[in-house]
């Protein structure tokens, strides 16, 4: 687990960079063992590679996602509220891992 330090997390890139990483790819897996693949890295490659994570105080995270997330899309078809359904679980995920990642759960 590595220590957190909000102050640091203004520069999450320069200072916490691996661990961003391996928060996203453990929701990444988790969400691809659950619910339809495809869907899932359509999501993780076309909506959540614009997406900003932000600390926003008392051990919560916010992930900040791209205008129009539904119309970056590509590859897939789906309908938007099953895509919007998926999409809220997936950023809930990501929010879970930076949690866990830096023990603030």
């Amino acid at each position: 687990m590595t220590e957190f330090d909000p102050d640091k997390f203004e520069d999450k890139y320069a200072n916490y960079f691996p661990e961003l990483q391996q928060s996203y790819k453990r929701a990444f897996e988790t969400m691809n063992d659950r619910y339809d693949s495809e869907l899932i890295h359509a999501i993780d490659q076309f909506v959540l590679n614009e997406s900003e994570p932000f600390y926003e105080g008392d051990g919560e995270f916010r992930i900040e996602l791209p205008a129009d997330p539904y119309d970056r899309l590509q590859g897939v078809v789906v309908a938007e509220e099953k895509f919007e359904e998926l999409l809220d679980r997936y950023v809930d995920e990501i929010e879970g891992e930076l949690q866990r990642t830096f023990g603030l759960q």
